[in-house]
């Protein structure tokens, strides 16, 4: 029997391009992301389902400080066009087989790039 690995798809995008769109369009957008989850739940291919994170504006960066202690500062920490909008853990045979599940996510507006990365174990 073949064993299986998770791997964490990472969906970069820009979130006020995403937050920009209208409810017509977001809602379009949503259905086309059903769709995927659709054709994919089925196959157990997908590990757990997703989540899809809130805009940058909402988050805290925790970075270590020059005197060992932690320092959070609002919002990421770096001016980035492209941020992680979410993620979705896969269940495939091995990298390829994830990244070719990935290049079916529907991208669009707000977002731009997938990341597929093995998850590691420490069995």
């Amino acid at each position: 029997m073949r064993s299986t690995m998770k791997y964490a798809m990472l969906i970069f995008g820009d979130d006020h391009e995403w937050t920009a769109l209208s409810p017509a369009e977001e809602e379009d957008v949503m259905a086309q992301i059903y769709g995927w989850y659709e054709r994919w739940q089925p196959t157990g291919k997908i590990a757990e389902g997703g989540a899809e994170l809130q805009p940058r504006e909402t988050a805290k960066t925790v970075r270590a400080g020059g005197n060992g202690q932690p320092v959070i500062t609002d919002g990421p920490y770096l001016e980035l066009k492209e941020v992680i909008g979410g993620v979705v853990m896969l269940e495939c045979d091995d990298l390829d087989e994830a990244a070719r599940i990935a290049a079916t996510w529907p991208l669009g507006t707000g977002m731009s790039a997938l990341e597929v990365r093995p998850v590691m174990s420490r069995e």
